[in-house]
């Protein structure tokens, strides 16, 4: 599945980073501490954090993650969707928790 689709599937909008829908998604991550992620993220995760600074590109971009979802509506700087279109990491908002994310993204990559 592409970000494209589970954003669909998800009823989720797209931030920025549209250059990057096509990446494939294989699995789901969610932590807002930086460092641990950067130990612990995969490549082709999609990445779930409340965290919206511009420092959450660069470790998308450095593990090759699938996208970034930002949970419960937060807003998000205007850098770092700057910086998402640049590196073509979208950026996707939902209304969901950080946890229905996860159990809906893992029920739908599962299939």
């Amino acid at each position: 599945m592409n970000v494209k689709d589970l954003c669909e599937k998800m009823d989720m909008q797209i931030k920025g980073g549209e250059k990057g829908l096509n990446k494939e998604v294989k699995g789901v991550y969610s932590c807002d501490l930086l460092s641990w992620v950067m130990a612990h993220g995969k490549n082709k995760d999609a990445w779930v954090t409340i965290q919206t600074h511009s420092n959450t590109i660069a470790v998308a971009s450095l593990l090759e993650m699938s996208c970034i979802i930002i949970p419960e509506n937060a807003e998000i700087e205007e850098e770092t969707i700057k910086r998402a279109d640049d590196e073509e990491i979208p950026i996707l908002s939902s209304s969901l928790s950080s946890y229905e994310i996860c159990y809906r993204i893992h029920d739908i990559i599962k299939d």
